[in-house]
């Protein structure tokens, strides 16, 4: 009797867990890649210190407060802060497209398993 209950048991659960899946995929399961995201473009962000290279934009490189020392430093900061921007941006697409993925590959998996049936 007791086999006969635990079976059941376990039948009930996975009928349950086939049910949940798809609202914990687009609830549960979105807000932890969201998040993990969010921590991930923030220490790329700290990787690339390009906050850091905007906040001194216009602080002199090397100590050179003369005209000379503060206009190529203006660029090359300039010019750094134009690269790691880019860079930014790279990983900001890339984590766009894993949330976009994370949402459509449900779909996709459906839509393959009656392609495979058909």
């Amino acid at each position: 009797m007791t086999i006969v209950t635990y079976n059941l048991k376990l039948i009930g659960q996975a009928i349950k867990d086939v049910v949940f899946f798809p609202i914990w995929w687009y609830s549960f399961g979105l807000a932890q890649i969201l998040k993990k995201n969010k921590k991930f473009l923030a220490n790329r962000e700290k990787g690339l210190a390009l906050f850091v290279w905007i906040v001194n934009i216009f602080t002199p490189m090397y100590g050179q407060y003369d005209i000379q020392g503060r206009i190529i430093s203006f660029f090359m900061r300039l010019a750094q802060i134009i690269f790691r921007g880019l860079i930014m941006i790279f990983w900001l697409i890339i984590t766009f497209l894993c949330v976009i993925i994370w949402l459509g590959l449900p779909f996709l998996i459906i839509y393959q398993i009656f392609y495979q049936i058909t």
